[in-house]
């Protein structure tokens, strides 16, 4: 029978103690990177005068790790226009779909879609019945409105995340009950797409520049528009587009 020599088990504890030492140093590394990211978007919750709970690191680092995996809402394009050989506008036919809804009423609309999406994103991330993460998809809608003067926005706005496709039929419950799931029915748009941040004052000049563009017409709602963001808030040239919602045929 081999003898087992103090020089072996001494070796055996070096091995076990260096497997040790690497996991604590990724959990720590780990720990790093959730800390970095944090602070980055805490830095941009505070340019929408929003303040981000503690919280929050877990579906920012988990949203981030999956960022590169975003499925797109379908849709039909139906035409396109185009002004010195690049796209000016086009029109889309989205279909009936589910999504889940936050409503908020803030004082500048940067807070109230700050606040909504971070409840999107605990309910993409893990606060739902499945226990999992959904998968995102790109773009979130936010559906605003206009004042009678048109110069304005109304306060509330409703921010809106489309159900991957394998969701659709049976959607996860949220446990935040102001997270709701809705039928949306059928939307035919024209879109216009901007890049930057989304403020108040942003909106109103795409929407006023984009009527210049397209020009007297009544097939179109003049009081709802659709911000459609395709980045996340810590990207400082996201794109956007604008939507106007074309009315019923």
């Amino acid at each position: 029978m081999a003898r087992i020599r103090l020089e072996d088990l001494d070796g055996l504890g070096e091995e076990d103690g260096g497997g040790e030492e690497e996991e604590e140093g990724e959990e720590e590394e780990e720990e790093e990177e959730r800390g970095r990211l944090f602070a980055h978007w805490e830095a941009v919750a505070s340019t929408h005068r929003v303040s981000l709970p503690r919280d929050m690191a877990g579906p920012i680092a988990q949203m981030t790790r999956h960022s590169q995996a975003r499925e797109a809402v379908p849709y039909v394009t139906l035409s396109q226009q185009e002004k010195c050989e690049e796209a000016a506008y086009e029109e889309r036919r989205y279909p009936a779909g589910k999504w889940a809804c936050v409503t908020k009423g803030e004082p500048m609309y940067e807070q109230s879609i700050s606040m909504s999406f971070m409840k999107l994103m605990r309910y993409i991330c893990k606060e739902n019945s499945v226990g999992c993460y959904l998968g995102m998809t790109v773009p979130v809608l936010n559906e605003i409105h206009l004042t009678k003067e048109g110069t304005e926005l109304e306060r509330e706005v409703v921010t809106a995340y489309y159900l991957p496709g394998e969701f659709q039929q049976n959607p996860p419950v949220p446990t935040d009950p102001e997270v709701h799931i809705t039928e949306r029915a059928p939307l035919r748009v024209i879109t216009r797409v901007f890049y930057g941040m989304t403020t108040e004052e942003t909106i109103l000049r795409e929407i006023s520049l984009f009527w210049e563009l397209l020009g007297s017409t009544d097939t179109v709602l003049r009081e709802t528009y659709i911000v459609a963001v395709y980045e996340n808030p810590s990207i400082p040239q996201r794109r956007n587009e604008i939507w106007f919602i074309c009315r019923a045929e």
